[in-house]
């Protein structure tokens, strides 16, 4: 059989997880907290699974649910997006990704991402018949050069993929990248995905900067959030984007067939919860920025170097300090025999880096990143 997909094997995900549980390793790789999600939301989910809402919902999602987003993205952004037209529901953010680049994606088409790109990203833009040009971003910030992104648009770009905060590196763009990106696409009929699952883990008194608000992006873009990592529940696999009618209209013929709609009491239920705890959301940057606190004060003395993340869960180390081994197999070390598991950053490069960079997930109890942290002072 002739793979579709032929460079793509399991995701390092799955694989360091299933390596850290196989070793008994502490698991700090897969982004996914080890404590619960809040308990009044559990509470509601059962009141709403107890409660007869086990049928299907809409297409584009529980409506109540999206007046919740619309109104929390007023409260938090200064724009309302319209419910009906401009907000629809999916399985996860993974699926939006993947309804985005299918809606506008042609064969031959190009679509400009950058290394290291999330590992969902590609696959999309092959499966559609796309090519995806990844360019790097700027070392030792993970910043964008948006003077190298202006030499590559030609007439066949398509789409730009941005990631804020970024997922592995925990960099984050401001209004002013925005800006730029806005006066490189103008008039050109190149779309925008906008994958902003982390949102609302932004560190150091900084803010969010979405498409969705910026006055001219938001007209060709594709903004797509998480409820998993908002609420503390990946596991439920719900998300939501927003995109002006015309290509929320594309979106769904996509979304239609790919899950047509998601789990219908948690829809529900976020949408009591939100609009029963909105402080959740604003609540949550000091939250996590206390966890990444903790955690590079306890990783101080240790011989990884870093600085610390400016959003997202994730906190990067220099090991070259420690190991001259390639970041996968200094991955694969530290977990087979430290006991502590963490993501390479090179499945999500295609030409090398040269950095000895791994990706620790500060989403753990305080316990948990204590432990962690005193084996890895060890090294």
């Amino acid at each position: 059989m002739k793979s579709k997909l032929p460079e793509v094997g399991t995701t390092i995900f799955t694989v360091m997880s299933r390596m850290a549980a196989e070793c008994g390793a502490i698991n700090l790789s897969q982004g996914y907290p080890d404590f619960d999600c809040p308990e009044r939301l559990r509470e509601l989910v059962a009141a709403r699974l107890n409660g007869g809402c086990n049928q299907y919902p809409p297409m584009a999602g529980v409506m109540e649910l999206r007046e919740r987003i619309a109104e929390k993205v007023a409260a938090h952004y200064g724009f309302s997006p319209d419910p009906e037209t401009e907000i629809t529901v999916t399985s996860g953010a993974t699926e939006a990704v993947f309804d985005a680049v299918q809606a506008v994606v042609h064969s031959g088409d190009e679509v400009i991402m950058f290394d290291p790109a999330y590992d969902c990203y590609e696959p999309a833009v092959q499966l559609a018949g796309g090519k995806a040009v990844r360019l790097p971003l700027t070392q030792p910030d993970y910043g964008v050069d948006w003077d190298l992104i202006a030499e590559r648009i030609t007439d066949r770009t398509r789409m730009i993929m941005i990631n804020s905060p970024h997922n592995p590196c925990g960099s984050i763009l401001e209004p002013a990248d925005l800006d730029r990106l806005a006066e490189l696409i103008r008039g050109a009929g190149i779309y925008v995905m906008s994958d902003e699952v982390y949102e609302h883990m932004v560190f150091d008194g900084l803010r969010h900067a979405s498409v969705a608000a910026h006055e001219e992006l938001s007209a060709s873009s594709f903004a797509i959030f998480s409820f998993g990592k908002t609420y503390h529940a990946t596991g439920w696999k719900l998300g939501y984007c927003i995109a002006p009618p015309a290509l929320t209209e594309e979106f769904r013929k996509v979304h239609q067939f790919v899950t047509f709609t998601s789990s219908s009491f948690v829809q529900y239920a976020i949408a009591d919860f939100m609009a029963e705890c909105p402080e959740h959301a604003w609540e949550l940057p000091r939250f996590y920025q206390r966890k990444r606190d903790l955690f590079c004060e306890l990783m101080a003395p240790s011989r990884f170097r870093f600085t610390p993340s400016r959003g997202t869960y994730f906190q990067l180390a220099d090991y070259s300090a420690i190991s001259d081994l390639p970041d996968r197999e200094f991955a694969d070390w530290l977990t087979r025999e430290i006991g502590v598991a963490a993501i390479p950053l090179s499945p999500f490069h295609r030409t090398p880096s040269g950095a000895r960079h791994i990706r620790f997930c500060f989403c753990k109890e305080d316990a948990t990143l204590e432990r962690a942290a005193e084996i890895l002072r060890s090294l």
